[in-house]
């Protein structure tokens, strides 16, 4: 068993440590339309569990971020997302840009996985591209 106070989950530990620099990783809710083939690390056990923040901050104390990307629209629909986003990523540093949703869904199918958690609010759901430790 592991030491840590991060992921036990062993699939989500293993993308994790697969994840290069600039590499894609979703977090997304349980609605967001997850690409055939994609790698999918389904951690929804019934709606709006696991929380999609919980999922965000376990994966954020693991993987380094070098950039994010949110779809516009959770500025109207779900601000408090937004804002919460911002309070975890600015302090690491980390951007976050905003592009329309329709453009959000097609960046999806160039990422590397997605980690689904059980979230019922609209457009909690971020890209987070890998950075680098060094």
């Amino acid at each position: 068993m592991r030491s840590t106070n991060t992921t036990i989950n062993p699939q989500l530990s293993r993308v994790i440590s697969e994840t290069g620099h600039t590499d894609l990783i979703v977090v997304t809710d349980a609605g967001l339309p997850i690409p055939t083939g994609a790698e999918r690390v389904d951690l929804a056990y019934r709606p709006g569990a696991p929380a999609f923040f919980d999922v965000l901050d376990t994966v954020l104390a693991e993987l380094v971020v070098g950039g994010a990307i949110v779809a516009a629209e959770v500025e109207e629909h779900s601000p408090h997302v937004l804002l919460a986003l911002r309070e975890r990523l600015d302090p690491l540093g980390v951007e976050i840009t905003l592009v329309p949703h329709v453009e959000f869904k097609k960046l999806t199918h160039t990422a590397r996985a997605f980690v689904r958690s059980g979230e019922f609010t609209p457009y909690a759901n971020i890209i987070l591209q890998a950075g680098v430790a060094y």
